[in-house]
Parts: C-alpha cells; structure tokens; sequence
C-alpha cells in the first residue's frame, strides 16, 4: 500500500511539472536524445500478432497457456518455420510490433520475469533487430493482469514495477520502442494516467532512454479520442503525461469498419480512416505533440484498399506530427484472417498491394 502511495505521489508530481512545461521545453529534452520523434513517419510496418493470443480482451481466457499451443511468438525459433520478417522488410517495412502477454512473462507481480518467456521475446526482438528494423513491444493486456484492472485490483505500482524490470531488459537496444499498453478501457481515464506515468518514472529511473508510447483510454480510438462516454476525454487527460525525457508519442488505433473494432471485413467509406484521424491529429498540432497510429485495418474490398491506401497517404501529408504506424496484423496462424498481410500461397494480399506504395522508408 505504501509504496502504491508513493509511485501516485512521484506520477502526480510529475505530471504537475509536465503540465507547466513548454514547448520549448520538450524540443530541448528531445535533443538529448529523442531522434525518433524528429524523424518524420519514421517507423513504417506491422503488428506480429500470436504471443498475446488465447486471452480476451477482459483477461479471460489460457493463462498462462501452453506457448506453441494457445500463443506464439513470432521468430524461427518458437513458430515453427515462421519466417514473415524477411519478407516484410523486403516489402520496405522497418518496424515491427510484437504483441504480449504480462501475466506470462511475470507470472508473480513484483517478482522476476520468468525466464522462459523471456526468452522467448528476447530472441524474437533480438532476432528483428538485427536485421534492422524496429520492434514495438507491446503489453496486450488493456490495463489489466488477468481478469484484474490496473488501478483497482491491481495496485498500479505493481504495474510500474513491472516496466521497470522490462526496462532493464531492452534498455540497451536503441531499436526497441516501449509500447506502455495495448487499449486501456472499462476505467476511469484518470487512473490510467496515473498508471501511465508511474511506468514512465520506473522506465527512466531504470537508465532507459527508449521512446515511450502513451495510449489513452475507451480502447485508444481515435475517433473517440475527444469524446467523454469512456470518462474524462483522453484530449484532455493526455496533457498530463509527464516523461523527464520529454521523448514520448501517443498511440492510437483506428479500424476502418462501422464499429471501429476491426471485427468486420466492411469498411465504411474510402475516406473514414482519414475522417476518424482529423480529431487526434488537429491535437496533436495545437499541443507540439507526436503520434503513432498502433493499428489500423480492414478488409479487401475495393472500398477497404481504398481506405487503407487514404490512411498512408493522410500520414504523409500530415508527417510533421507523426512519428509511425503499424498496421494489423500478420504473424502465426495469420494467413487466413481478413486483414492479414501475410501472403497467400506466395501472393501479395491485396491489402499489402494497397499499402506498398507508401513503404518506401530506411530501416537505418
């Protein structure tokens, strides 16, 4: 209880300060070292889906699961054969998101990372790394630890504890970007900024100078990125992340489909992506800030390609304020799902065809 109440003090402290800061005040802290962000649309690719598998969205689900069986981590070494990587850093890719689970690398909160899986997400970031590229890691646990949301349940030190032992892990590998959560939901906007800027001050404090990705909460959607159903606007609570590195972005996801829950092979229009995009975008201008579009996807239809295509295009135009996208989703067990960009008895998926006239960035 004690040291929850201490890592709310350090985060509330924090975002205080950060909210007094400056535009002026980032760029200098970004100058120490935050070459991502001043590096338009520098990070082109896509999320490898499979080691977060078996667990919904609620924590329910194989857990910890058999890896190989209910999950599996995207690398030669644990897919069997899987060997994608290669083939979308041909495309032009440089960057990879490679989704996880929290409660399989730590089984016991507050205690180490179990090795085995460690391992197993050592290698694939190591393996990605070294052929240049970028990887993402992405905690997929939408602020929960189980069935336990973070904040409530779950102490929100524990959470930060956490980051600070992934921290030590990658803080040595520049390619390596710290993804805090995949879609925050159910809970109040609030607490997860709280929770947010608790991991970044157990980040740093750990010696890493990594880029931090911030989501916001209601399932990091853009198109609801000033709405209020899920609690206090996420426009207007993302002003309080406080990194003393000043070498943060926000994440959004933005799906094509009605819903924008990237459930249907149905896109709205050729133009929602773009129209959904405006809001958090215009924000990010007035406010000196950068984003990364986490996900985005849709079907084959000829309205979905066309869609897709307007999104990268929309990105390009709009680079001053973007550091990247990864789209969704390709890894193992992939090949058949609708939005995949895995090839099909070796043929581009029409979504790749759509999306390569936009990859044509370093992975430098």
């Amino acid at each position: 209880m004690r040291r929850a109440v201490a890592w709310a003090l350090v985060a509330g402290i924090g975002a205080a300060l950060g909210g007094c800061r400056g535009e002026g005040a980032e760029k200098k802290q970004r100058a120490a070292g935050g070459e991502l962000l001043e590096r338009p649309l520098s990070l082109r690719g896509i999320s490898l889906a499979g080691a977060e598998f078996g667990v919904d969205a609620f924590g329910k689900g194989n857990l910890p699961g058999t890896p190989g069986v209910h999950y599996n981590y995207p690398d030669p070494a644990f897919s069997k054969g899987y060997t994608s990587a290669d083939y979308f850093i041909a495309k032009g890719m440089n960057t990879f998101r490679v989704p996880f689970r929290w409660e399989r690398l730590q089984p016991a909160r507050n205690q180490p990372l179990n090795a085995a899986e460690l391992n197993r997400l050592t290698t694939t970031v190591n393996t990605l790394t070294a052929k240049g590229a970028y990887v993402v890691l992405d905690v997929h646990n939408y602020a929960r630890y189980g069935t336990g949301v973070v904040g409530a349940e779950i102490p929100i030190a524990d959470f930060a504890e956490f980051w600070g032992r992934l921290a030590v892990e990658f803080k040595g590998n520049a390619k390596v970007v710290f993804a805090l959560m995949n879609e925050p939901h159910d809970m109040p906007t609030e607490t997860w900024i709280e929770a947010a800027n608790a991991a970044i001050v157990s980040i740093r404090a750990a010696g890493a100078t990594n880029l931090i990705l911030v989501p916001g909460n209601g399932w990091s959607g853009a198109h609801s990125f000033n709405a209020t159903f899920y609690g206090t606007s996420n426009a207007e609570a993302l002003l309080k992340i406080a990194d003393p590195k000043g070498y943060v972005a926000f994440e959004v996801h933005q799906h094509l489909d009605e819903d924008s829950s990237g459930k249907s092979p149905a896109c709205v229009s050729e133009t929602i992506g773009v129209e959904r995009l405006q809001g958090f975008t215009a924000w990010l201008g007035k406010h000196g800030k950068k984003g990364f579009l986490g996900e985005f996807s849709g079907g084959s239809s000829a309205v979905c390609l066309k869609a897709i295509a307007n999104v990268a295009i929309y990105l390009e135009q709009n680079k001053d304020v973007y550091v990247g996208w990864t789209y969704w989703a390709a890894g193992p067990s992939w090949k058949s799902y609708f939005t995949s960009l895995e090839p099909r008895d070796g043929a581009d998926t029409p979504q790749m065809i759509s999306l390569q006239a936009h990859l044509s960035v370093s992975t430098r």
